[in-house]
C-alpha cells in the first residue's frame, strides 16, 4: 500500500514541477516583452542610431553566454533582462526607419504575424502533448545553414537572399518554439530562464524577419 502511494505520488509531483517551470517561463517571457517594448520605445526617442552587425554579434551572444553561466543562480535574471533589454534597444531605430517612412502597419502586421504564431504552435504542442524532440537534428542543421548564409549575405548583399534568410530564420524560430515548449511539458527543460530566452530570441528572430519580408513586397508594390 505504502508503495502505491509512493509510485502515484513520483508522477504527480513531477507534474507538479513541470507546471511551475510552464507557468514561470510563462510569466518571465511577458515581464521580458514589456522590458524590451519599454528600452524599444527609449531608443526611438532617444533617435539612437542602429548597431553595426558586429556590435550586434557581439552583445547578443555575449550576454547570451552570461545567462547561460549564471541561469542557475539569481544573476540570470538580471542577464535575461541585460539580454532582452539590450534586444529591444536594437529594434528602435528599426522601428524609428518605419514611422519615419509612415509604414506603422507593417510594423503592426509583423507584431501580429508574430504572436498569432506563437500562441498556434504554443498551443498545438501544448493541447497535443506531442513529443517534438525529434526536431533537435533539424534545427541544428538549419542553425549551421543559417550561420553560412549570414556570413555569406555580409559579403554578397543579395536582396534574393536576405529574403531566403529570413523565411529560414522563421522556419527555425517556429521549430525552436516547438521543440521548447515540448521539453518543458515533458520535463526535458527545468531552467524557466533557459527556457524564457530560447522562447524570446525566438520570436524576436520571427518578428524582425516578418518585418524583413513585409518591407520587400511593400517595396515592390
Amino acid at each position: 500500500m505504502e508503495y502505491n502511494s509512493a509510485v502515484s505520488a513520483a508522477p504527480q509531483g513531477r507534474q507538479i514541477e513541470i507546471n511551475k517551470v510552464l507557468r514561470n517561463t510563462y510569466a518571465l517571457l511577458a515581464m521580458t516583452f514589456v522590458w524590451s517594448a519599454v528600452i524599444c520605445g527609449f531608443a526611438m526617442m532617444a533617435d539612437a542610431p542602429r548597431i553595426p552587425w558586429w556590435g550586434m554579434l557581439i552583445g547578443f551572444y555575449g550576454l547570451l553566454f552570461a545567462v547561460e553561466k549564471t541561469k542557475d543562480s539569481a544573476m540570470g535574471l538580471f542577464f535575461v533582462f541585460a539580454l532582452t533589454g539590450f534586444m529591444g534597444f536594437t529594434l528602435g531605430p528599426v522601428i524609428s526607419m518605419f514611422a519615419g517612412a509612415g509604414a506603422m502597419d507593417i510594423v503592426l502586421f509583423a507584431l501580429a504575424g508574430t504572436g498569432l504564431t506563437f500562441f498556434g504552435l504554443s498551443a498545438y504542442v501544448l493541447v497535443t502533448k506531442k513529443d517534438m524532440s525529434f526536431l533537435s537534428g533539424a534545427i541544428t542543421a538549419l542553425f549551421i545553414v543559417l550561420i553560412i548564409g549570414m556570413i555569406a549575405n555580409i559579403f554578397l548583399n543579395i536582396p534574393a537572399l536576405s529574403l531566403a534568410m529570413s523565411a529560414l530564420f522563421i522556419v527555425f524560430s517556429s521549430m525552436a518554439i516547438l521543440y521548447q515548449t515540448s521539453a518543458i511539458i515533458h520535463g526535458g527543460e527545468t531552467n524557466y530562464i533557459s527556457a524564457t530566452v530560447t522562447l524570446f530570441v525566438s520570436l524576436y528572430n520571427i518578428f524582425v524577419s516578418l518585418l524583413s519580408i513585409l518591407m520587400s513586397f511593400s517595396s515592390d508594390d
